[in-house]
């Protein structure tokens, strides 16, 4: 299991009770309800993931939600003074995350073309 993955599951398994750089979200809900976002997308992104190409959109939309909030939360830290490091951390989820994302999202896919079907004689 990748370390992203534990450490949002940790966060919904053993929540720290203040997560630091987070209070813009941790404003309107908890943060095991903040985590799940993350599984959820995840699970999401990996679901769109075997559709069949062009069809897969949603899990793209699915992957950037959670950067992007979290992102935006620890750039709300660093513009407020709460969190100085949130700038860093806000950079790193929009080049390290969302940028890929979004790059990922624009290469070209091909399906694999079907077997050629034989005729009965």
């Amino acid at each position: 299991m990748s370390a992203p993955i534990c450490f949002r599951l940790g966060y919904a398994l053993q929540p720290n009770p203040d997560p630091i750089g987070l209070g813009l979200l941790t404003r309107f809900a908890d943060i095991r309800c903040w985590s799940s976002v993350w599984i959820i997308c995840g699970a999401v992104t990996f679901a769109c993931a075997w559709l069949r190409v062009g069809r897969d959109g949603a899990g793209f939309f699915a992957a950037l939600v959670p950067p992007f909030v979290w992102g935006s939360a620890f750039l709300w830290g660093a513009l407020t003074g709460a969190y100085a490091r949130g700038l860093a951390l806000a950079a790193w989820y929009a080049i390290g995350h969302v940028g890929l994302i979004l790059w990922a999202a624009t290469v070209p896919e091909f399906s694999v073309p079907h077997a050629a079907r034989r005729e009965r004689r």
